[in-house]
């Protein structure tokens, strides 16, 4: 009975397996995030890239900005002043956006589900 049960185990997870080493030969990764033009900002263990970055722009010249989750839980992106809200991404999921203003100045950018860990600044520096 003990050699069933251990049989079957096994059996599950070479099944298990096979179905995942399908979806991801079927289903290749988008590619590696230096494809990516502009600023990427990538999310995960609850933090910017692994410091929370400052971020620079100049006054109107927009700059692009990517922000990807690659955590296992939701994040979100958000400036108040600058009006930018990605609203939750969930894992994998990005949110391409600009950082733009009309006049120089320092806007902090956090996440709202970990606001103690995953805040920083965007400096708009004059052009």
């Amino acid at each position: 009975m003990l050699n069933n049960i251990i049989a079957i185990i096994a059996i599950s997870f070479i099944t298990v397996g096979v179905i995942w080493a399908i979806g991801n030969f079927t289903h290749p990764s988008k590619g590696s995030s230096s494809a990516h033009k502009g600023i990427l900002l990538i999310a995960q263990d609850n933090l910017f890239n692994g410091t929370n970055p400052k971020i620079f722009a100049s006054v109107n010249k927009p700059e692009k900005i990517d922000v990807l989750n690659k955590d296992f839980v939701r994040h979100d992106f958000i400036v108040d002043k600058l009006n930018i809200n990605s609203a939750y991404l969930s894992s994998d999921q990005d949110f391409p956006t600009a950082i733009a203003s009309t006049k120089p100045g320092t806007f902090e950018y956090y996440c709202s589900l970990h606001p103690m860990t995953m805040r920083g600044e965007i400096i708009i520096r004059p052009s």
